[in-house]
C-alpha cells in the first residue's frame, strides 16, 4: 500500500485529467477528539467514488450525499445533487452532541473541512510528479478563488490556515530499508507496506532472496553497506538489520548511523546487542553519542516469540518513533526483560537462538 496522501492526490489527478468533476476535502481544524488529524485529505469524484478519509466513514457518506449524484434517487422530487463550482468553502461537522453521534465523532469532537471544487489538473500533476521524485512539497491554496501555488519545502511543517490562504506540506513516502530477506523480514515488510512505507529489502544471499514472497517490496542483492549509501536515508527513512550476521549487519548499521534516518536498529538478544556496541566502539571508533542512536534489542516488549509477533513488536516501535511518541522505559525489550528477570541466552551454547554444533 502506497503513501495515503500520494494515493489520494494521484487518484484526484486522474479524475480531473479524465474531465471528471471532483472535490478535495482537507481537515483544517479540530476541537476535542477527532478521528483524523489536521492535514488529512480525501477526494470525492462526481460519481461518488472516494479515496482517502476525513473520519470513520460517516462524514464521507454525508459528503457523497451532499455533493454527488450517488443518492439522487433518494432526494425528494428526484432532484439531483452535484459538486458545486467556485472558490473553496468551509464545512463543520460534529457541532452538537447529536451530530457527533450521527457522524461517528467522539463525544464532543468537532472538525472543520476545506472543500476545493474541481482542483486544477495541471497543478495536481506537477505536485504528484514532485512527490514521486522524492521531493517535499508545499501547496498553497488562495481562499478567494482556489488558485494553487507549489513550492519545494525545506522541512516538514504542520498545516497552516489564515484568512487568505491554506498551506499544507506533502512529503514523499516514508521508506524502510531491511537488511536480510528471512521470514521475519517478510512479516515486517508486509506490515510496513500496509502502513504506507516504501520497502526495500537487501540480502546478498541468493538462498534467502530466492524464497522472497512479498510483492510490493524492492529486493536488492548488493552488499548492505553499499545499499545504505545508495539509499541515502533521510528523516523519513528507517534502516533495520535482521540477518543476525555481523558481516552483513555491522557495516550497514555504521553507514546508517551517519545519516538522518529517524530509526536505526538491529534484531538480536540483549547480549548480542551489547556485543554489537562493543564491536562498533572498538573496531570502528564509534562514539557513544552515535551508538545511542542504535536501537536494540528492537521492538516493544509484548512477550513475542514467533516471527509475526516480533514483527508486530518492531513495527509498533517504528511507528511510535515516526509519530514522535516516547514509549515508557518498561516497554523497551531489554528493560522489560531485565525487570522480569528473563534469562538471557547462553552465549556458549546458542548463537542468535540457534544451537551451536561442535566439531
Amino acid at each position: 500500500m502506497e503513501n495515503l496522501d500520494v494515493m489520494v492526490l494521484r487518484t484526484l489527478r486522474d479524475w480531473r485529467q479524465a474531465g471528471k468533476r471532483a472535490l478535495l476535502a482537507t481537515v483544517v481544524r479540530t476541537w476535542g477528539s477527532s478521528p483524523r488529524p489536521v492535514g488529512s485529505i480525501m477526494a470525492l469524484c462526481e460519481d461518488g467514488a472516494v479515496v482517502g478519509s476525513v473520519s470513520g466513514g460517516c462524514i464521507e457518506d454525508d459528503l457523497i450525499y451532499q455533493h454527488t449524484q450517488a443518492y439522487a434517487s433518494a432526494a425528494s422530487g428526484g432532484s439531483s445533487k452535484a459538486i458545486p463550482s467556485g472558490p473553496p468553502g468551509f464545512v463543520k461537522y460534529g457541532i452538537t452532541a447529536d451530530e457527533a453521534h450521527r457522524f461517528g465523532l467522539p463525544c464532543g469532537g468537532t472538525l472543520e473541512l476545506l472543500l476545493e471544487y474541481d482542483p486544477d489538473a495541471k497543478a495536481l500533476a506537477q505536485l504528484v510528479s514532485a512527490l514521486e521524485a522524492g521531493q517535499l512539497m508545499q501547496r498553497t491554496v488562495r481562499l478567494a478563488d482556489g488558485a494553487v501555488t507549489l513550492d519545494e519545502a525545506k522541512a516538514p511543517a504542520e498545516l497552516s490556515l489564515s484568512p487568505v490562504e491554506l498551506v499544507n506540506t506533502f512529503g514523499p513516502e516514508y521508506r524502510m530499508l531491511l537488511i536480510g530477506a528471512g521470514q521475519l523480514t517478510e512479516y515486517l515488510a508486509t506490515m510496513a507496506l500496509f502502513s504506507g512505507f516504501a520497502v526495500t529489502v537487501c540480502d546478498p544471499r541468493e538462498e534467502y532472496r530466492s524464497a522472497w514472497s512479498v510483492p510490493g517490496a524492492k529486493v536488492l542483492s548488493d552488499m548492505p553497506d553499499d545499499v545504505v549509501i545508495a539509499f541515502k536515508p533521510d528523516r523519513r527513512s528507517c534502516v533495520i538489520a535482521l540477518t543476525h550476521d555481523p558481516k552483513l549487519d555491522d557495516l550497514a548499521l555504521l553507514e546508517a548511523l551517519n545519516t538522518d534516518a529517524f530509526y536505526v536498529g538491529a534484531i538480536g538478544s540483549r547480549r548480542n546487542n551489547e556485543a554489537r556496541h562493543q564491536r562498533m566502539a572498538e573496531h570502528f571508533d564509534l562514539e557513544e553519542s552515535a551508538l545511542a542512536r542504535l536501537r536494540g534489542p528492537i521492538g516493544i516488549y509484548i512477550g513475542s516469540k514467533t516471527p509475526p509477533e516480533i514483527a508486530v513488536s518492531v513495527m509498533a516501535e517504528v511507528l511510535a518513533v515516526k509519530n514522535g511518541v516516547t514509549l515508557p522505559r518498561d516497554m523497551e525489550v531489554a528493560q522489560a526483560k531485565n525487570e522480569r528477570a528473563v534469562v538471557e541466552n547462553d552465549a556458549e551454547g546458542l548463537v542468535c537462538g540457534v544451537a551451536r554444533v561442535s566439531s
